[in-house]
């Protein structure tokens, strides 16, 4: 069982699943018959986007002992129709990320490392922030965080680049950054973790 990493911070519990299986072998690991599995899975044709789902659905059983039924908001954001906790997912390459509170919100969010996001960068971080010596990692730490305060804020129109702020950090194996969104009035702060992996870097944070 491909269960890469769990821990809990802030009274949250969050986890990270390597999806190694088969979608017939993870849709076995599913056996409530009172889910629509089946049906929700027939909406979706690429096998990448089965694979997430099945993996999402079988890291949440392993959190919660159970298998709980996940639906969307019009704003694609993520809920448990029990109630039972709030939920927030996050997917990349052979992974799948999840975060579960019993009353906060919580955003994670998981990116497959690779150069590309050297092409994107302009998008979401401004000039005197990197340069070409800057780590990829650096890079999609920063994209990353900004992914995770969007998941938390709870508005549309954001512009990465404009509308959120990562203040330097030292980058490390694991460690903290601070964030801040200038998209609403409060111009909420953010207290953010991340972990660097060779595979991926992943970041999370309790609202």
């Amino acid at each position: 069982m491909p269960l890469w990493k769990k821990w809990n911070e802030e009274e949250a519990c969050f986890a990270v699943w390597r999806v190694e299986e088969t979608a017939e072998q993870l849709r076995e690991m599913l056996t409530s018959t009172a889910l629509p599995y089946d049906e929700e899975l027939a909406c979706l044709k690429a096998e990448s986007r089965r694979l997430e789902y099945l993996a999402v659905r079988v890291l949440l059983r392993t959190l919660c002992g159970e298998e709980k039924h996940i639906r969307h908001l019009p704003s694609g954001k993520p809920y448990l129709t029990d109630g039972s906790f709030h939920i927030t997912i996050s997917h990349t390459r052979g992974y799948v990320a999840v975060g579960l509170h019993s009353q906060k919100d919580v955003g994670v969010d998981i990116e497959y490392v690779s150069e590309r996001v050297r092409k994107v960068v302009g998008r979401f971080m401004y000039p005197e922030e990197f340069d070409d010596a800057t780590d990829t990692s650096y890079l999609l730490v920063h994209w990353s965080a900004k992914e995770t305060m969007y998941k938390l804020m709870g508005v549309e129109e954001v512009d990465f680049l404009t509308h959120l702020r990562i203040y330097p950090f030292q980058l490390l194996a694991e460690g903290r950054c601070e964030g801040q969104e200038f998209r609403t009035v409060r111009k909420a702060c953010f207290s953010l973790h991340y972990l660097v992996n060779p595979d991926f870097v992943c970041t999370w944070c309790v609202n």
